[in-house]
C-alpha cells in the first residue's frame, strides 16, 4: 500500500519564536509550522515550503533561496534577525541615549548584504536631547546615511513613502520607540501581535520574536527585538573593512599587503585618520570589531 503524498504548500514565515513559527500562506491563511529537527535556522520573512499535520498546523520542510540574510553572531552561536529584507532601519531617539558603536555594526551587517539602510531619529518633539542625538549621528550623515528625523508618537507620514516597495526591518536597542513606530504605521500590529502571542503561546508581547506586518502587495515591515549589541564574528576582516566606507579610498595604499592599520609604519587609514578624515569614535569601533572575530 502506498503512503499518502502530503501536499506541499508555499508561504512566509511572518511570526518566529524559538522553534515555532507563523506561515502565511499565499492564500493568506495562518498555519502554526514547526520545524522537524531541533536545531532551527528558520527566520521571519523566510518563503517555506510546509506539509499540513493537522488542523491549523503544518511541518517546514524547505527553505527557499534567499535573496538577503540579516543576523548576528558570536564566537559560539548566530541569532537569526530576518531574512528577504532589502531595507534596514536603524531607530534610535533623542532619549534614552544610543549606542553609535551599535549604528556602527548595523551598518557594517548592512553592507555585507549589500542593503538599503536609514536611520530613524524618533522623538524628535523633545527638544531638549534633540541637538545632543544630531551631534552624535553627524559622523553617519557625513557618510551618507540617510537620517529622518521624526516623532512616532505624532506622525509617520514623512517615512512611509520611504518604506514603498520594499521589505523593511526595524532594528535598534530597546526603549527606542521601534513598537511605537510599528503601531503608528501598522494600525492592526498590536492586535496581530496578541493574535500571534496566542497562537504560539509566547504570553505576554514585549517583542521577544520578529514578526513581519504587511503594508500593501509590495510592502511588509519586519519588527525585531531590541538589541543590546550586534556581534559580527561571521565576517571576515576583508569584509568588515569593506563595511567602512570612509576606508575604502585607502585600502591597498599600506606599506604591508596584510596591514592590520593599528601600530603598522606607512599605514594609509592611520594618515587619514590622522587628517581627520576618518571619525575617531568609528576607527575605535573598526578595532574593536576587527579584535572580536580575529
Amino acid at each position: 500500500m502506498h503512503g499518502e503524498r502530503r501536499v506541499k504548500e508555499s508561504g512566509t514565515i511572518v511570526a518566529a519564536h524559538g522553534r515555532q513559527y507563523r506561515v502565511e500562506l499565499a492564500s493568506g491563511e495562518l498555519l502554526n509550522c514547526f520545524t522537524r529537527g531541533k536545531k532551527s535556522d528558520v527566520a521571519c520573512g523566510d518563503r517555506v515550503e510546509i506539509a499540513r499535520s493537522g488542523d491549523g498546523q503544518g511541518v517546514i520542510d524547505a527553505i527557499a533561496p534567499r535573496q538577503s540574510l540579516l543576523y548576528r553572531s558570536n564566537a559560539f552561536r548566530q541569532k537569526l534577525i530576518a531574512a528577504n529584507v532589502t531595507q534596514i532601519l536603524i531607530v534610535v531617539a533623542t532619549e534614552p541615549s544610543f549606542s553609535d558603536e551599535l549604528i556602527t555594526r548595523c551598518l557594517v551587517a548592512a553592507e555585507s548584504q549589500d542593503l538599503a539602510v536609514r536611520i530613524l531619529l524618533n522623538k524628535c518633539d523633545l527638544e531638549a536631547p534633540l541637538a545632543s542625538a544630531q551631534a552624535q549621528l553627524a559622523p553617519f550623515a557625513q557618510l551618507g546615511t540617510p537620517i529622518l528625523p521624526l516623532s512616532a508618537r505624532q506622525s509617520v507620514d514623512t517615512l512611509r513613502p520611504l518604506l514603498e516597495g520594499h521589505t523593511s526591518v526595524l532594528v535598534g536597542q530597546s526603549g527606542m520607540g521601534k513598537s511605537t513606530l510599528t503601531n503608528a504605521l501598522v494600525p492592526h500590529a498590536q492586535a496581530a501581535t496578541r493574535e500571534i502571542s496566542e497562537a504560539l503561546d509566547s504570553g505576554k508581547h514585549t517583542t521577544t520574536h520578529a514578526t513581519l506586518y504587511r503594508l500593501n502587495a509590495e510592502t511588509a515591515l519586519i519588527d525585531s527585538p531590541g538589541l543590546q549589541e550586534f556581534g559580527l564574528h561571521h565576517l571576515s576582516a576583508e569584509g568588515i573593512e569593506q563595511g567602512f566606507p570612509e576606508f575604502r579610498p585607502h585600502l591597498g595604499q599600506c606599506r604591508f599587503r596584510n596591514c592590520r592599520h593599528e601600530r603598522e609604519p606607512d599605514c594609509a587609514i592611520l594618515a587619514a585618520l590622522e587628517r581627520g578624515e576618518i571619525d575617531p569614535r568609528r576607527y575605535a569601533a573598526f578595532l574593536r570589531l576587527r579584535a572580536e572575530t580575529a
